[in-house]
């Protein structure tokens, strides 16, 4: 490829990455100034707000991490009073993480957070381009040195990445819309 022409490709591609970036530190910002909390706590309310979760590691696959950075936040919000873990009603051994009366408040007026229009966009691409742009991606952040660095929610706190392990392979489609019509902001089970 000539030297113009894989210039011209990688301005585009820090283009595109700059914009996600932008997008979502928008998305943060709104976050904290209409409701006072995180993107990252927003969007696991929002998960629950849709349908409580049976366990930690349900609502990990739900937001697409790993278990350890959402555990993080749970106990952010349950200690904001966001947040309730109860026992099952299936299984008494079990807590089920479920919104409080605040919490559901809190969620009836944010704004979406960003992570979920970026989810949406991912799943609109071809399985094979998510692929190798996760291939590709991935070979980004070990060139980088960052093979090691454990991700975390998105703007998450630091404390949070610190504390997860890699994430896992599980992946599951995102749904918008409900048979009622109203926006869906959780991940769905995929269809086979």
């Amino acid at each position: 490829m000539p030297p113009k022409a894989r210039d011209s490709q990688l301005t585009g591609t820090l283009d595109a990455i700059r914009r996600i970036i932008r997008i979502l530190r928008r998305s943060f910002r709104r976050s904290e100034q209409q409701v006072g909390i995180g993107s990252a706590q927003l969007f696991v309310l929002q998960q629950l707000a849709d349908e409580p979760a049976g366990s930690i590691n349900d609502l990990a696959a739900r937001t697409y991490t790993h278990q350890s950075s959402v555990s993080v936040v749970v106990r952010r919000l349950v200690e904001q009073g966001l947040v309730a873990r109860q026992p099952s009603t299936g299984d008494r051994r079990r807590r089920e993480l479920k919104l409080t009366a605040a919490g559901k408040r809190l969620v009836s007026r944010a704004p979406v957070p960003g992570q979920v229009h970026l989810i949406n966009a991912l799943l609109k691409l071809p399985r094979t381009e998510l692929r190798n742009l996760e291939r590709g991606l991935n070979r980004v952040v070990a060139e980088m040195g960052g093979e090691g660095v454990p991700p975390a929610m998105l703007f998450a706190d630091e404390t949070a990445a610190t504390q997860s392990a890699p994430r896992s392979r599980g992946r599951r489609h995102f749904s918008q819309n409900t048979s009622r019509g109203k926006r869906k902001t959780r991940p769905a089970r995929p269809s086979r």
